[in-house]
C-alpha cells in the first residue's frame, strides 16, 4: 500500500500527475510498458523494487530518473506512520517546500 499512498499524496500537490503499479506477481495493478514510457520520474519504495524494475523494464527505463525512498513494506494504505515517513522524502525528491 506504499505506492498508492505515495501517488495519492503527490496527486494533491499542484503540478504533479501520478500513477502507481506493482512489480510483483501478486500486485493488484501490474506495471506496464506504457506507464514506464510515460513517466518522467519513477519512485520505488526499496532497492528490491529497483532491481525488479531494471530486470523487467531496463530497456525502457533508459534515462528516466529512478529514486528509492527506502520505505519498508509494513504499512496499510495512508497509515499515519507511513504518511509521516513518506512525506519529507517525497517533498525532497520532488522539490516541494514544506
Amino acid at each position: 500500500m506504499r505506492s498508492p499512498t505515495a501517488a495519492d499524496i503527490v496527486a494533491e500537490w499542484p503540478g504533479f500527475i501520478t500513477d502507481f503499479a506493482g512489480l510483483s506477481r501478486d500486485a493488484d495493478e501490474m506495471l506496464s510498458s506504457e506507464q514506464v514510457e510515460w513517466a518522467d520520474l519513477i519512485v520505488v519504495m526499496d532497492r528490491r523494487q529497483k532491481k525488479r524494475l531494471n530486470d523487467q523494464f531496463g530497456h525502457l527505463v533508459g534515462n528516466t530518473k529512478t529514486v528509492v525512498l527506502g520505505i519498508p513494506d509494513r504499512f496499510e494504505y495512508m497509515a499515519p506512520a507511513l504518511v509521516d515517513l513518506m512525506m519529507p522524502k517525497l517533498r525532497q525528491v520532488l522539490g516541494v517546500p514544506d
